[in-house]
This record gives C-alpha cells, sequence and structure tokens, in this order.
C-alpha cells in the first residue's frame, strides 16, 4: 500500500477540509489532526493510494411501455448521477465501446448503465431495421426508471443507430442536458441498398419483406415494408432542430468510417445550436484501434455536464 505524506500548517484548531482540497478524493477519516495551542501547528496527514470506492456491477431489468424487458448492467459506484449508454445496430451492451466507456466512467467514480434494446442481447421484443423514434421512447423508460430512484441521468451516450436514438430523445423530451452522439447517421435514407441490395424498394413492395442473409446463407434478420418506412419517415435534420439551445451535443466520429461517412458528422455539426465536433482521425466504425482515444474526449464532456449540474442546484 503507498503511503503519501504532507506538511500543512494549520491557523485554527478549528480545521475545515475545503471542498477543492486535496482530500475530497479520500476518506475523511484517514485524516489525522492533532490540535494545540500553537499559532502554527505541523501536521503531517497519510492516505492510501490503493483505496477506491467499491464498485459494484449489477443486471437490472426495465419494463419499456410494450412492457418487454429490457436487461442492462449497471456500474454502480454509488454515485446519484448516472450516465446511460445506448448500442446500434444489431449489437448489444456488451459491445466493447459500450463496456470500456462504462469502465472508464466508473473509475472516475461515475455510474453507467449499458443495455440492450428490445430484439437484442438479452431484452425480450423482436428485432426491427427501423424503430427509431420506439427506441429513444425505450431509452426514456430507462431515465424514468432511475429517476423514480432517487438517482439523476446526466447524460446519454449512443454509437452508431444509438446515436441517432439520443439525439431522437434529446429533440423529444428535453430532460437530460448532456447528450454525445458517436458515429451517428444523418441522413437514413443512406446506407440501405448496401444492407439490402440496389432493388430493395421494389423487391419490398412486392414481397412486403426482405431476408437479410449472413456469409453461409442463412437469415440473419428480416427487414419488413413497415420498420423500412419507419426508417426512410425519420428526419434527423428535422429532428436535431427540436433539440434545445440548453442542451449540449457533442458528435464523435472517425475520419476513416467505412459504415457512416465522417461527413454526415459535419452535417450534424451545421444545425444542432449547441455542439461541438471531435474528428479521430483514422478510426473506422467500431473504432477497433481507436479505443483509447475516446475516453478522453468524452469523459471531459461529461464531467463538464456534471459540473455545470451541480452549478445550478
Amino acid at each position: 500500500m503507498g503511503i503519501l505524506a504532507y506538511n500543512f500548517n494549520v491557523v485554527s484548531p478549528n480545521f475545515v477540509v475545503p471542498k477543492s482540497s486535496i482530500f475530497s478524493e479520500f476518506p475523511l477519516p484517514q485524516v489525522r489532526i492533532n490540535p494545540s495551542r500553537r499559532r502554527s501547528i505541523p501536521l503531517r496527514v497519510a492516505f492510501s493510494m490503493t483505496e477506491k470506492p467499491a464498485v459494484v456491477q449489477k443486471k437490472i431489468t426495465v419494463l419499456n411501455q410494450q412492457n418487454e424487458k429490457l436487461v442492462g448492467v449497471l456500474h454502480d459506484t454509488g454515485s446519484m448521477e448516472i450516465v446511460v449508454l445506448c448500442h446500434g445496430f444489431r449489437s448489444s451492451k456488451d459491445f466493447d465501446t459500450m463496456v470500456n466507456l462504462a469502465v472508464a466512467l466508473e473509475k472516475e467514480g461515475i455510474s453507467a448503465f449499458r443495455f440492450d434494446f428490445p430484439g437484442n442481447g438479452e431484452s425480450e421484443g423482436s428485432f426491427q431495421y427501423g424503430n427509431y423514434r420506439r427506441e429513444a421512447d425505450d431509452l426514456h423508460s430507462v431515465v424514468e426508471y432511475f429517476n423514480g430512484a432517487n438517482r439523476k441521468v446526466t447524460a446519454v451516450l449512443g454509437h452508431s443507430k444509438g446515436g441517432d436514438v439520443v439525439l431522437l430523445y434529446a429533440s423529444k423530451y428535453h430532460n437530460v442536458h448532456t447528450i454525445i452522439n458517436l458515429s451517428g447517421r444523418y441522413n437514413l435514407e443512406k446506407g440501405i441498398a448496401e444492407r439490402l441490395g440496389k432493388d430493395f424498394l421494389k423487391i419490398i413492395k412486392k414481397d412486403g419483406f426482405i431476408d437479410v442473409k449472413n456469409r453461409a446463407g442463412e437469415i440473419d434478420y428480416r427487414v419488413t415494408n413497415e420498420s423500412l418506412m419507419d426508417r426512410l419517415d425519420t428526419n434527423m435534420h428535422d429532428a436535431c432542430l427540436q433539440i434545445d439551445k440548453g442542451c449540449r451535443v457533442l458528435t464523435v466520429h472517425g475520419s476513416a468510417d467505412e459504415i457512416i461517412p465522417v461527413e454526415d458528422a459535419l452535417e450534424f455539426d451545421k444545425i444542432i445550436p449547441n455542439h461541438k465536433l471531435h474528428i479521430i482521425e483514422g478510426a473506422n466504425h467500431s473504432y477497433t484501434l481507436h479505443q483509447a482515444e475516446l475516453t478522453p474526449v468524452i469523459l471531459p464532456f461529461i464531467k463538464e455536464g456534471l459540473q455545470q449540474n451541480s452549478d445550478t442546484r
């Protein structure tokens, strides 16, 4: 166990540790003070560098508006504030970026909750190709769950489709004021032909659905006409114009994103009023080789929001 020692001069026996003191990061019972009648008191303080607040990871189930169970993992540091992490298309709460960011937050003493949308991971419900607005409502169920448990969701982060979901959330609910859009798509009309084929509209109008197959020729998932129209009818431009000016939005995007071009991030930057843009040079859509570069960008933005919330209390 490492020990650090500091010498202080205390003017008064009635010693009070200020909020900005170095001791605020350590349990106060470890501070030993021996007052005396002398005006200046040499004080030696010892504390452990290895002791940190215990973090508990626990599985939590939240019911959405359709009474489907949404399963997630809470990285609970004991903080009142919680950051909710939203995965992308055909992904889950166990996606590397979700796990890595949750661990980075817990190291800063900030609780994080990563969960599965319906039809993904461990959650109930059926997978749908669209469902952007409904997933924003699912996120609202999660936020309400924690707010009702005397916690406070202070930030929401989403990757890829999840990035669009958190922006749609901000445009509709206006109760979370720190939003992180990680590689979200600006124009949802694009990127469809790459998955469904160039004649997707003709085929789906004829058959009512398209089965997307994997490399082995097995059906991976089905795209219905309804779910496709849901995506095509979701206008991110109009939604972003509804985001409050007081809502802080950070967009992070990789310059080498092979799924959603970096130009989409530039479009978000043009229309969201209180917006910050950060491009990670060379990063692909999943930040495969750039995971370590996400935390130094995202954590300060989240902590700034926490500080602003504290200042307005």
